[in-house]
């Protein structure tokens, strides 16, 4: 067997608690996320040239990349707390810097838009949940585990 597998929980995920101002240090892990779901939406261009005979081509001209997470909102904890306020708010109030550490040691990071949809709620004898989604905005930086 060649190479490594990873459970999903060795993914590490940050945000900048203070948007957009957001230095190193303000970089904070999101405490009880349960569940995260990155998306990647290529634009694709497709024309269908007279030389082809009918046939087809296409390019990728685009990219937009996203993540819907979930877990429990958890009080007290500065990452979620932040989350879970930014429910209320809109615009540039909602942007924010974003970090992805994957299992292998590479770190995607990216301004942000962060769109909360559910800051908390839930069956009277469950927990609070939070429910929200992150979007890049514009190209993300990827540093490679090796760097």
């Amino acid at each position: 067997m060649n190479g490594t597998v990873y459970p999903v929980f060795s993914n590490k995920f940050k945000i900048g608690v203070k948007g957009l101002l957001s230095e190193p240090e303000d970089m904070k892990i999101i405490a009880n996320l349960e569940n995260f779901a990155p998306a990647i939406e290529g634009g694709i261009e497709e024309w269908n040239p007279m030389e082809a005979e009918g046939w087809g081509d296409a390019m990728m001209t685009s990219k937009k990349l996203s993540f819907s997470f979930s877990g429990k909102r958890t009080y007290g904890d500065e990452g979620n707390d932040y989350v879970a306020g930014l429910a209320w708010k809109s615009g540039n109030d909602v942007l924010s810097k974003f970090e992805w550490e994957l299992p292998s040691g590479t770190k995607i990071n990216f301004d942000c838009l962060i769109n909360v949809s559910t800051p908390g709620g839930g069956d009277s004898t469950a927990l609070d949940t939070l429910e929200f989604e992150i979007y890049c905005k514009g190209k993300p930086n990827v540093i490679p585990a090796s760097a």
